[in-house]
């Protein structure tokens, strides 16, 4: 516990630094919600909350898989993952501790999101949930992708095309049935159900996210093992 307590300090110190990481956390709400004032609240045809649960989504299923793939990739580059790794570090710890505090991190966007869709009690509660379930799985994606990276470069150009299969498959399946049939199984599919149906099967949606976090962080496990002594 004191590993992933130290981890955890030690991310938090240096996202602080890091602005490009920063920004994600900050720009995703404040578009929302200049968004929702500006265009969706004024206009009596279009649902208020739309722009909210929009960039939520967004941010949750794939501004996270980039900036948690930066963060690791940064790690390897400046030999700190090495050196952890022959400290003693296991995998679920070095995660734990980054991803714990991405998500730390996220949980308080994700709360803002919340606070400004106008959300019954119920509705808060599950857009939370999902939301906060489905920033964990695209950190510990993020993070795998960043195991494998060479630099922060080479995370970047990885990452960025998975993040926007992720993003854009949701959308893509509402118009091609194929499409709907695979993209059933991604994490960003069931937050973007949630997210704009509150009643489409919550507990369903839960399970596939849940399914995909046990599948990657495996992953992850296996790749933290094998490239974690790298450079």
């Amino acid at each position: 516990m004191r590993s992933v307590k130290t981890i955890f300090v030690k991310q938090a110190k240096d996202m602080t630094k890091n602005i490009g990481v920063m920004i994600q956390f900050i720009i995703f709400p404040a578009v929302a919600l200049a968004m929702t004032l500006l265009v969706a609240r004024p206009d009596e045809y279009m649902p208020s909350n739309m722009f909210v649960t929009m960039m939520g989504a967004i941010f949750a299923g794939m501004a996270l898989i980039t900036s948690m793939a930066g963060i690791i990739a940064e790690d390897i580059e400046n030999k700190s993952l090495r050196l952890l790794v022959m400290a003693g570090i296991k995998p679920h710890q070095y995660l734990l501790g980054v991803g714990g505090f991405v998500l730390f991190a996220a949980t308080i966007t994700s709360v803002a999101f919340a606070l400004m869709g106008g959300f019954t009690a119920v509705e808060f509660a599950k857009f939370l949930a999902i939301m906060v379930a489905g920033a964990a799985t695209s950190i510990i994606i993020g993070a795998t992708i960043g195991i494998f990276a060479k630099n922060q470069q080479a995370a970047m150009g990885l990452a960025m095309p998975i993040a926007m299969v992720m993003g854009f498959a949701p959308m893509i399946s509402s118009f091609n049935e194929t499409v709907e049939r695979f993209a059933v199984v991604l994490h960003t599919q069931q937050l973007n159900i949630i997210v704009n149906d509150f009643d489409g099967g919550f507990s369903r949606a839960m399970a596939i996210v849940g399914a995909n976090i046990a599948v990657i962080a495996v992953l992850f496990a296996v790749a933290y093992g094998k490239k974690g002594l790298r450079g």
